[in-house]
């Protein structure tokens, strides 16, 4: 008996070909599979840190189980209580349940999380948006703290009505943010300085007027002698969301509506298609007839007011007040929120949020298991490393190059 010609062509299964291409060096999954190798890097790191634990490992070949129980205790207990700190606590579920605690409470974690990521998403966003135009904006710590100043200033030196004080206050900080930003934009426009260099020298300028400016009559609390300044109106404060003891306020949703804003503007505006222009090609750019210097300006115009409302974030909505350490950093944490969201808007709100988490989470972890809180820097630290390397992901575990055309072929056979 012959056999046909054409043999009919095996038909792979739905399962299989979504499986074969979840398990390849696509962007989600060497994200995904580098927050797993930190966590097990940051589970070595806690074992070997815990004195007590380390001690097990002294006879180790006598009674290895003493050291492995040690070992997954002290680290089940961290990351539950990281979890619990970000996420939810189930003792909490069950004491509202039975009437203990108010339901705020169970909410509290998700709300410390949420605070934390509002500044870190401005800022990813601050970053990410320098990254598409072709530009490393490093000045995002500088632009957070002149938004914070400008919005601070308006918050307590301005006598305006509850809304409006609010609206003049943010918009400060954005403009104070945005002249801070323009200033590198428009060095690198006009002089070609690199803005590496400018933003991390405008960063100290920042920090130094700002130690300056609270010690001045008018600007620092009356009733204080520290480097202080006064306090931030109530009608100028960002109001919460639901009440006390949740501290999450409208900043967040603020951060979310400016997340949906910049992504449009990246794919339907003008502004947006000449910003990745010039960030994919200058000199191409300009051949077509586009300003690079205009875009390199506009853009760190934008850059800056994104950071500026970070900082006016964190005047108006936590610290209500200018102190020399009053931006915690956020800055330079935006760079990494921007690099493990890849620059891309939605993809720098959910980065913001798992550092919020993580940061969350880290004061739970830090009260209930005695870790250091610096861990939680070392794991944020790894998680970026891991996604910077996506060869050193896929040697690792053994990913396969990625086939766009698999899974659409099946689905279309499937289906």
């Amino acid at each position: 008996m012959t056999e046909p010609a054409n043999p009919p062509e095996k038909r792979e299964s739905l399962g299989r070909a979504f499986l074969a291409n979840v398990w390849t060096t696509n962007p989600v999954t060497v994200t995904v599979l580098a927050f797993v190798l930190a966590m097990i890097t940051g589970g070595i790191l806690i074992v070997v840190s815990d004195p007590a634990v380390r001690a097990t490992f002294s006879y180790f070949f006598a009674r290895p189980g003493d050291a492995l129980t040690a070992s997954w205790d002290v680290v089940s207990a961290a990351y539950a209580n990281l979890l619990k700190g970000a996420i939810v606590d189930p003792q909490t579920v069950e004491r509202a349940i039975d009437g203990q605690v108010s339901w705020k409470q169970v909410f509290y974690p998700i709300s410390e999380t949420l605070l934390y990521a509002t500044p870190l998403i401005f800022t990813g966003l601050a970053v990410a948006i320098a990254f598409r135009g072709g530009l490393f904006n490093i000045g995002a710590e500088g632009q957070v703290i002149m938004g914070g100043i400008a919005a601070a200033l308006a918050g307590f030196l301005l006598p305006l009505p509850y809304g409006l004080h609010l609206l003049v206050a943010l918009l400060a900080g954005a403009l104070g943010g945005a002249f801070w930003g323009s200033i590198a934009g428009g060095l690198k426009a006009r002089t070609g300085a690199h803005e590496v260099i400018t933003t991390i020298m405008l960063n100290y300028i920042a920090l130094y007027f700002l130690g300056w400016l609270i010690l001045q009559d008018g600007i620092q609390d009356p009733g204080r002698t520290d480097a202080i300044s006064s306090k931030v109106d109530q009608t100028a404060r960002l109001p919460l969301l639901v009440g006390d003891p949740l501290r999450v306020h409208l900043g967040i949703v603020l951060a979310i509506l400016v997340t949906f804003g910049v992504a449009w503007v990246l794919r339907r505006s003008t502004f947006g298609f000449e910003l990745r222009a010039v960030g994919l090609n200058p000199d191409a750019a300009r051949t077509a007839g586009m300003g690079i210097g205009r875009t390199y300006t506009l853009v760190m115009l934008v850059a800056g007011a994104l950071a500026g409302l970070a900082g006016s974030s964190m005047a108006l909505g936590t610290a209500f007040a200018l102190t020399p350490s009053f931006s915690g950093n956020v800055g330079f944490t935006g760079i990494t929120v921007a690099l493990l969201g890849r620059a891309k808007p939605w993809g720098v709100l959910l980065a913001g949020l798992l550092f919020g988490a993580m940061q969350a989470g880290g004061n739970r972890m830090q009260i209930a298991s005695q870790i250091s809180i610096e861990l939680v820097v070392v794991l944020q630290a790894l998680i970026v490393i891991f996604v910077a390397a996506p060869a050193l992901v896929k040697a690792i575990f053994q990913l396969r190059t990625a086939k766009t055309g698999r899974l659409e072929t099946s689905m279309a056979r499937g289906w």
